[in-house]
């Protein structure tokens, strides 16, 4: 049971900044884990792989959202782990 009035062990915006330090640090890796998803793609004969456009697609997909959560990440880093609209208590 916690004792009501003690401070958390973190509190909410450190902890926030961490996690978003986090994720950015994760972010190539998933980039990476993403690029490599067509390499398991059916070969031909073995079933059917997406068209050609799907593929383009797909790795346009992967390239462009890495750098738009970079962005995002970047961003709420840098104005503290809080979003622009949001109450700095966290309620």
């Amino acid at each position: 049971m916690a004792r009501r009035g003690r401070p958390p062990f973190l509190d909410r915006r450190r902890y926030r900044r961490t996690r978003l330090r986090d994720a950015a640090c994760l972010l190539p890796v998933l980039g990476a884990a993403l690029l490599l998803v067509p390499l398991l793609w059916p070969a031909s004969g073995q079933g059917t792989p997406p068209s050609n456009a799907g593929a383009l697609l797909y790795l346009f997909g992967v390239w462009a959202g890495p750098i738009l959560a970079a962005g995002i990440l970047s961003r709420l880093l840098r104005s503290g782990g809080q979003p622009e609209d949001a109450p700095e208590d966290g309620l």
